[in-house]
């Protein structure tokens, strides 16, 4: 057995040896790529054609002795920079934070029991256990194994799959490479850059930057918006210049509308956008792996999960067992006694026994299903020892998907015994005899017919099936041991539904979601599951994998509109099935665990790997890992989706707004040869002001209530969908009218310029802190949004307000941006002219 220790060799390293290699040799890593230094990204923040342009306008400026100009304009072209790399330092740390979280993981024996431990601290001596669709962590020569077949594709470039043994001289496996097949136990011979893979890893680059969709749009539109924000600056310079205004100071203007008007911050706050959610995920068990997918969750329509601890808690227990033509209820007569189908079940098995442990319940570990099969038989962890020590594994054929089996040939006092467990309808049909009350007889069609009506009843208890059998004479180490059997009976295994599992589904539901189950259990089995978890209504909407064989892509596409639970269904069933829904225009989010597996959750919108019983290979093709292998955490994931994707359009919704606002601001009074409303430091100050804490503050903004009650959002939906691009416009148009108007009315009562513009600046500041509220709901109005549910607006919000009363009473900052303090009769025309537009559009908004 694999995981049998043997002798005291078998109990691997120490930590404390382990420990002390680790510190010799160092950490089991390839040469990663240089992380991008805090002062690069500082200085990257400066990287900006306008921006350039500004800094040389400014230094003439300085030159032309308008010195406190200069100054307070690199200040805050310095302080945009700073807040710039505040957002991009902080997601880069996110990221790598989510890197070494998604790290390779090895299943090791130390101090005499098997641990799951980071690969990085593997070191030169470690027993690593590998079972199929693990990567191998590092070079290692082989100690047993059993079927062993590997993808060695990455090193040698054959796709073909490459059988090894430990008996052979080519026993050496290597870091990177794939279990295809089969289990064993290898040490560990070199780490790091020693291995064979980092020999070649200059050549190699394994980290793979994952591009937003969304972000490429934005950027897209960031390079439009920036052609149409120059030619309007253009338009307003050139008008000044030809009204005989100064031409360095049209000049400064115009350069320092670009650097407010231009969404330069569009894109960065998305990736911080993501970035947060991203971490709010994973404090919900969601382990992001790839950045889009993030916006793909919000469109989910399909979830795929499996039932075994996705569904259900995963915590096994064997509560009947059908043998010698009866059923034996584990609760209420105790320890099951037949020592034939004790034998099928435990020494048919990979459960591992803890050495160190006394307690039963915590001294077997691995798959749920295998302890569960053990402890139906044994009361303490000495009968379990003492039953093992009387026959010794020789050969095993490790369970498969297709065959749904698994065979050991085990040696007894000499004799040679094979035992088969497995799926009971396949073992049924390699059976001819049966054993009855201590005899072997002829498997009749009666026989089966009982044991088929046994399994029947169980099922609809929401029974997991398992048969055992064996065989005595004639083994060959081939697949012709699983024929000519001699059936032992049946175990119903029952795995309670997860409590949370039921609101969770009733969630999808209201979000237009239909959760789907696909499992390997028998169809009775997983309708009883289903039906309570209020999955399915009827047995009409479960289908199994034998009827998806007989039908093609079109009869299945048709199958699946109503179909709710997949049951019997392999690997291979799973890619069929994401192939259908998505030829519907469906979105999938669809869960793996096994090297099968990975196919399917690959061709899937969103992959999802299971983070405890996930293989490797199944985890890279996935873009979200599960750390609690929980359904719940697939639906929290999905409604975090939905969140931070409203969140974007609350942040891009607000800054466009502002910027067409302030764009509109001059380019009317320009065309109605009006004086200019605002300075160009005057324009820069609003820019720093509005456009940086607000703005990140929307998009970190709880989200609305019913956020789950709404229908999933098409995949190829528009970022300006659902009447954002209207919003925007008028929005934006009201500010910049309301802005120029409240000039207008300064002018009107005859106050000086210098006042109207006070005015202007902060109507235009006030509009934009109003209208942020605005923005953080589409459907309902500034009086129904709890207004402290996200403190950080407030602060942001207040922080702003106190920047504009510094420069308006602060006598050395009125000098610096050009104002004079406002009395109440101006305060109230900025009120009204911020406002008014606010409330009109709340109250419009709350008798919608």
């Amino acid at each position: 057995m694999i995981y049998e220790l043997k002798d005291r060799s078998s109990f691997g390293l120490t930590t404390k040896e382990a420990n002390k290699r680790l510190a010799k040799y160092g950490p089991n890593v390839l040469k990663k790529k240089e992380r991008i230094s805090p002062i690069k990204i500082f200085l990257e923040q400066f990287n900006d054609f306008i921006i350039w342009v500004l800094i040389v306008a400014t230094i003439i400026s300085g030159a032309m002795g308008e010195k406190a100009d200069a100054i307070t304009i690199l200040v805050i072209v310095i302080m945009n920079a700073i807040l710039g790399f505040i957002q991009e330092f902080k997601t880069e740390k996110s990221l790598e934070a989510l890197k070494e979280l998604s790290s390779p993981t090895a299943k090791v024996i130390r101090d005499g029991n098997v641990k799951v431990v980071n690969a990085e601290t593997l070191v030169i001596g470690d027993l690593v256990i590998l079972e199929s669709g693990d990567k191998i962590p590092a070079d290692c020569v082989l100690k047993e194994d059993s079927g062993l077949m590997l993808d060695e594709s990455l090193l040698t470039g054959e796709s073909v799959g490459v059988e090894k043994t430990s008996k052979s001289k080519n026993n050496n496996i290597y870091m990177g490479t794939i279990v295809l097949k089969g289990k064993a136990k290898g040490k560990v011979i070199e780490t790091g850059m020693k291995t064979e893979m980092g020999k070649i890893a200059e050549m190699l680059d394994d980290i793979k930057v994952e591009k937003s969709p969304l972000k490429e749009k934005l950027n897209n539109l960031g390079k439009i918006l920036v052609v149409l924000c120059i030619l309007i600056c253009i338009i307003v310079t050139l008008t000044g210049i030809w009204r005989g205004q100064n031409k360095y100071e049209m000049f400064l203007l115009g350069v320092s509308l670009a650097v407010a008007a231009i969404p330069e911050g569009l894109a960065a706050i998305v990736t911080v956008s993501l970035a947060l959610g991203v971490s709010k995920m994973l404090k919900r068990n969601a382990l992001i792996r790839k950045l889009p997918a993030v916006e793909t969750l919000g469109c989910t329509s399909i979830i795929c999960s499996d039932k075994t601890g996705t569904l259900t808690e995963n915590n096994m227990t064997v509560k009947k067992i059908y043998a010698d033509d009866k059923f034996f209820d584990i609760d209420k007569e105790g320890i099951y006694g037949n020592l034939m189908l004790k034998k099928a079940f435990t020494y048919c098995n990979d459960f591992n026994l803890d050495y160190e442990a006394s307690n039963l319940n915590k001294s077997i570990l691995g798959d749920p299903t295998e302890t569960a099969l053990v402890k139906a038989f044994f009361k303490n962890t000495n009968e379990v020892k003492k039953f093992m020590s009387k026959a010794t594994r020789i050969y095993d054929n490790p369970f498969d998907s297709d065959r749904k089996m698994m065979s050991v040939i085990m040696k007894e006092n000499g004799k040679q015994t094979c035992y088969v467990k497995g799926a009971p309808e396949r073992v049924i049909k390699k059976c001819d005899y049966i054993y009855i009350k201590g005899k072997v007889e002829k498997f009749t069609p009666d026989y089966k017919r009982r044991i088929l009506r046994a399994i029947e009843k169980m099922s609809y208890s929401a029974l997991r099936c398992i048969a055992g059998a064996y065989r005595e004479r004639n083994l060959s180490k081939d697949y012709s041991i699983e024929n000519k059997l001699i059936f032992l009976g049946v175990a119903g295994i029952i795995d309670p539904p997860r409590k949370e599992v039921k609101s969770a589904v009733l969630k999808c539901k209201m979000a237009g979601i239909r959760p789907v189950m696909i499992t390997g259990d028998h169809k009775n089995t997983a309708y009883a599951i289903g039906k309570e978890l209020d999955i399915c209504k009827s047995q009409d909407q479960v289908i199994t994998g034998d009827e998806i064989n007989n039908l093609n892509d079109r009869e299945l596409g048709k199958r699946i509109k109503n179909t709710t639970i997949f049951a019997r269904v392999s690997p291979n069933h799973k890619l069929r099935i994401v192939k259908a829904f998505k030829n519907k225009n469906k979105i999938v989010a669809m869960t793996g665990d096994g090297v099968n597996d990975a196919p399917a959750v690959k061709e899937a919108d969103i992959g999802i790997s299971m983070g405890v019983t996930g293989t490797d290979v199944t985890k890279e093709a996935s873009s979200m890992i599960l750390l609690d292998d929980n359904f719940k955490t697939i639906v929290s994931a999905v409604e975090e989706g939905r969140v931070i994707y409203d969140n974007i359009r609350k942040f891009i919704r607000y800054l466009l707004s502002c910027n067409l606002g302030e764009v509109l601001t001059m380019f009317l009074a320009s065309l109605f040869y009006l004086p200019t409303p605002l300075l160009p430091i005057q324009i820069l100050f609003v820019n720093l002001a509005t456009d940086g804490l607000p703005a990140i503050a929307l998009g970190v903004d709880p989200p609305d209530t019913d956020i789950m009650s709404e229908r999933p959002r098409p995949k190829g939906e528009s970022i300006f969908a659902r009447g954002l691009k209207e919003k925007i416009i008028i929005r934006g148009s009201l500010i910049g009218i309301c802005t120029v108007l409240a000039f207008i009315v300064g002018s009107y009562y005859g106050m000086s310029l210098e006042a109207s513009r006070t005015l202007a600046l902060s109507t235009l500041i006030m509009s934009q802190l109003i209208h942020v509220f605005e923005c953080r709901s589409e459907k309902h109005s500034i009086f129904e949004i709890k207004f402290f549910t996200n403190i950080y607006l407030v602060f942001s919000v207040l922080i702003s307000v106190v920047m504009l009363l510094s420069i308006l009473y602060v006598p050395f900052m009125q000098s610096v941006f050009h104002t004079v303090p406002l009395n109440l009769g101006q305060w109230l025309i900025v009120v009204f002219f911020s406002g008014t537009i606010a409330l009109i559009n709340s109250i419009y908004l709350y008798f919608k």
